[in-house]
C-alpha cells in the first residue's frame, strides 16, 4: 500500500486534496494530529515514512520540508511556488510534449501555478509548432473564483458584513510582479513575460485564462491553431473543444468542482481569442497535483478525480 503524506493539508488546496484523496483503497494516509501539524520532527518522520508526499505550504515552508526530506525515498509533488522552475525539478503538467514519462519517473515535481496552467497550455503547443515565436510580446487575461486567495480571502468573501468592493470583480497583480509570470515565461520559452491581468471575482472556484492574438503575432490561422490543440490534447485531463459557445458568453466558473480543462478558440482570422477553462482548485492545484500522483503510481491520471 503506496503512503501518502499531505504536509499542509489544512489549507484549500491541502484539503482538495484529502477529500479526493479520503475515499482510495489503493493508498494510505498519514495524517499529524493538530498539535503537531507544524512540528518539525513530526513533519520529518511523516516525510521519512511516506511514499509521496503533497506540500501545500508557503514558499518558504515547502523549502524547509525538502530539507527535512533529504535521505529519504520519499517523492515530492510541491503545489507552491518555489520549486517550478528549479533545475532538477520537472514541472508537473502532463499534456505538454514530453512530461508524462518525465513525472512518471520523478522524484520531485513542481505543481503549475492556476493561472499558469491555462496561459501555459494555450501557448505553449503554439510555440512548439512555431505559430508563435518566442520574441513575441503577449498578453494574459484571467479570472479566478476567490478560492484561490485561501482561506483569508475566502472568509473575506464569505463574511456577513463583507466591504461592498468585494461585490465587484477586482484587479490584482498590476505591478506586473505576480508570482506565476516566471514559469509561464521559462514554460513557454518566451524571451520575455506576457503583460498579465489577473482578476478576481465573487464566486467561489472557476477559471478563465484568455490569451488574446492578432493576426500579425502569429504565424498561420484560426484553423492551426485548432489543428495544433486538437492533435494536442488527445490524452490526459486537458480537451479541446471547437466550440464552447454558450449564448454568446463563457463562463468562468463552467468547471468549478471539475478537474479536468477545456481549452478552446473563439473570434475570427483577424482577432483570435484562446481561452482555458477549469477550476482553479481542480487542474489549477490539487487536481493537477493528483494527476501527478497518479503517474507516479501508474495509474489512470484521473483516478479519484472529477472529469465530468
Amino acid at each position: 500500500m503506496t503512503k501518502v503524506f499531505i504536509d499542509g493539508s489544512a489549507g484549500t488546496t491541502g484539503l482538495r486534496i484529502h477529500e479526493r484523496l479520503s475515499e482510495r483503497t489503493d493508498i494510505t494516509l498519514i495524517t499529524l494530529p493538530e498539535e503537531l501539524r507544524k512540528d518539525t520532527s513530526a513533519r520529518r518522520d511523516a516525510l521519512h515514512s511516506a511514499d509521496i508526499a503533497f506540500l501545500c505550504l508557503p514558499d518558504d515552508a515547502a523549502r524547509e520540508a525538502v530539507a527535512l526530506a533529504e535521505g529519504s525515498k520519499v517523492a515530492i509533488i510541491d503545489t507552491s511556488t518555489a520549486h517550478r522552475t528549479i533545475e532538477g525539478w520537472e514541472y508537473g503538467f502532463p499534456e505538454l510534449y514530453g512530461r508524462r514519462k518525465r513525472i512518471a519517473e520523478s522524484k520531485r515535481i513542481g505543481n503549475p501555478g492556476c493561472h499558469a496552467s491555462g496561459f501555459i497550455a494555450l501557448v505553449e503547443p503554439l510555440m512548439r509548432k512555431g505559430l508563435l515565436k518566442r520574441n513575441v510580446t503577449l498578453n494574459c487575461f484571467s479570472l479566478t473564483g476567490y478560492s484561490g486567495g485561501g482561506k483569508k480571502m475566502i472568509a473575506e468573501y464569505e463574511g456577513a458584513d463583507r466591504n461592498t468592493l468585494l461585490d465587484a470583480p477586482r484587479m490584482y497583480g498590476i505591478s506586473q510582479q505576480h508570482k506565476h509570470l516566471k514559469e509561464m515565461q521559462k514554460i513557454c520559452g518566451l524571451d520575455t513575460p506576457p503583460v498579465f491581468c489577473p482578476v478576481v471575482a465573487p464566486f467561489y472556484s472557476g477559471m478563465e485564462v484568455t490569451v488574446p492574438l492578432s493576426a500579425k503575432q502569429i504565424w498561420g490561422g484560426i484553423e492551426d491553431i485548432r489543428e495544433i490543440y486538437l492533435g494536442y490534447y488527445k490524452n490526459g485531463l486537458v480537451n479541446f473543444v471547437e466550440n464552447a459557445d454558450e449564448n454568446g458568453f463563457l463562463a468562468a466558473n463552467a468547471f468549478s468542482g471539475r478537474d479536468d480543462m477545456q481549452v478552446t478558440v473563439c473570434g475570427n482570422a483577424e482577432r483570435i481569442l484562446l481561452v482555458a477553462r477549469y477550476d482553479n482548485l481542480g487542474k489549477g492545484a490539487s487536481g493537477a497535483a493528483i494527476q501527478n500522483m497518479n503517474l507516479l503510481l501508474g495509474a489512470d491520471e484521473a483516478t479519484g478525480l472529477v472529469c465530468e
